[in-house]
């Protein structure tokens, strides 16, 4: 079962990436199967959560600070991954980076 990211005390960042695939998988599974892998051995990685209703899909990242994130985005492997996205998996997408500052939830027993 899915569980939410379980991410320290804030302040930290997180990277919203919401987007629109095209038809047909491509490799795109085992390629964000391998960027998920590779980020979780990224200093200042903290976890992450993934939704997708049809062609939609939404990930959202969480990092320490901004200079890990930075990092990230420049990674060689995970830059690579971009421009394949944007040349065979995507009709669309949006990057949204923000400070979190405050979080509660709830947990059932």
């Amino acid at each position: 079962m899915a569980t939410p990211a379980k991410t320290p005390e804030p302040p930290y960042y997180a990277v919203i990436f919401t987007s629109l695939r095209t038809e047909g998988d491509g490799g795109y599974a085992e390629t964000a199967e391998l960027m998920q892998q590779l980020a979780k051995g990224e200093p200042g990685y903290l976890g992450f959560e993934s939704a997708q209703e049809g062609e939609f899909e939404i990930t959202v990242s969480y990092w320490r600070d901004v200079e890990a994130l930075t990092a990230w985005k420049r990674h060689m492997d995970h830059a690579a991954a971009q421009r394949r996205g944007r040349e065979h998996w995507y009709a669309a997408y949006q990057v949204r980076i923000a400070k979190v500052e405050r979080e509660y939830g709830f947990e059932a027993p």
